[in-house]
């Protein structure tokens, strides 16, 4: 029988990887919160923290295409749970840190050590579940990322005057090198599952699949629906409560929890509906359709102020769940055997547009505010020019559902 059909299975396969993508998002997304200590205490620019908590996404995205072949070919158990020994020297190292430059290289450590966090999951689900599960189960780990994104905000609010963000590293560290431990301790032998391509002839299916029209139809959504709410979500969206509606941080934290509420909300459902869907003939890439035409329209009013604050943004965090429905839509015009591959090219997308969005709204700000533009203006003309560029790539998509979906060897 498939390993989802032991007794234990929501406990000895689901859980880990959960646990695991738990962590990964709490790191994305902990500097929204402790930017403000973050850039008192180094005396950081708009750019300079961006550039700080984008390193995460850079080194992030450089490990997808050499995590993809590791995963088709060592599997989930040894690849994550190895990478996660980095996350704790990473988060240690981030805990002590007292520049800026000793502070980025550690959360660089960071985003390689989580790069596997989600990948990894999907790759085991994959494997060990069937196919009509792959969305529901899809839901319920970015249900668990939803869970980090939360602890990320009002919760680490709290904790930071007793803590300080030095002390929620080290608690982050010791967390890591647990899940770690878990993973291997818990995971089963993916021997039966490996790919037995040559080196060469996995960066040549690497090559073949960033070349294919299928994978470049969901490219461009990866990189700014997915990356750019990434960038919002850790970083900017902080400041633009604070600077563009005038809240307190404690006021701003608890509109990201009500972000991360929405996003929760949105994933559950995707979760505990998405093999139902699946069963009556709605596709990934219907549900994608859907819900980005809908989140264009939720960030043209946060834009314009239209409607009232809290319902927006938890709107905002429902819709953001069809980007996890991505990974799903390219990979199902792939073999299975390179399920790994697939879903990292996506995943670095997603991640290249994080890191150039989240580094690029902060050089936009200091350019303008140098300028003589208000931080409330130059907010602004940055987050129009990121829906732009987010309708711009959605439109590759209005078509995919109709093409057949080729399944190159």
């Amino acid at each position: 029988m498939m390993a989802a059909e032991r007794p234990n299975a929501w406990l000895g396969l689901f859980l880990p990887f959960a646990l695991g993508y738990y962590l990964s998002y709490l790191l994305r997304t902990v500097n929204a919160v402790i930017s403000p200590d973050l850039t008192r205490e180094l005396g950081l620019s708009a750019a300079d923290l961006g550039l700080l908590t984008s390193t995460y996404f850079l080194t992030f995205g450089l490990a997808q295409v050499p995590l993809g072949i590791a995963l088709d070919r060592y599997g989930p158990r040894r690849v994550e749970g190895g990478l996660l020994l980095l996350t704790a020297l990473g988060a240690a190292a981030f805990a002590m840190g007292d520049s800026l430059t000793e502070l980025g290289l550690a959360r660089g450590l960071i985003g390689l050590g989580v790069s596997a966090c989600l990948m990894g999951g999907l790759k085991g689900f994959a494997m060990w579940y069937p196919p009509e599960r792959q969305s529901s189960m899809t839901g319920f780990i970015m249900a668990a990322g939803a869970l980090g994104a939360l602890t990320a905000s009002t919760p680490l609010e709290a904790l930071l005057p007793m803590l300080g963000w030095r002390g929620v590293f080290w608690i982050i560290a010791a967390a890591a090198l647990g899940i770690a431990i878990f993973i291997f301790l818990s995971l089963p032998d993916e021997a039966a599952h490996a790919s037995r391509d040559t080196v060469a002839e996995a960066f040549r299916a690497v090559g073949g699949i960033f070349g294919s029209p299928a994978f470049l139809r969901f490219a461009a959504s990866a990189t700014f629906f997915t990356g750019g709410f990434m960038a919002l979500q850790s970083l900017w969206a902080l400041p633009w409560l604070m600077n563009v509606n005038g809240l307190t941080r404690s006021e701003a934290a608890g509109c990201l929890l009500v972000l991360n509420l929405g996003m929760l909300t949105g994933q559950l459902s995707i979760g505990f509906l998405g093999t139902r869907l699946a069963r009556r003939g709605v596709k990934p890439v219907n549900l994608m359709q859907v819900g980005f035409a809908c989140m264009l329209v939720v960030e043209l009013s946060i834009l314009l102020g239209w409607g009232p604050l809290a319902p927006k943004w938890f709107l905002l965090g429902i819709l953001s769940a069809v980007n996890s429905q991505g990974y799903l839509a390219a990979a199902a015009h792939f073999p299975q055997a390179v399920f790994g591959r697939v879903s990292t090219a996506i995943n670095l997308m997603a991640f290249a547009g994080a890191f150039a969005v989240q580094w690029g709204l902060g050089v936009v700000l200091d350019v303008l505010e140098g300028a003589g533009w208000t931080t409330p203006a130059a907010l602004g003309a940055a987050l129009a020019g990121l829906i732009v560029l987010q309708a711009v790539s959605f439109v590759p998509l209005l078509g995919a559902a109709r093409r057949p979906a080729a399944k190159p060897a």
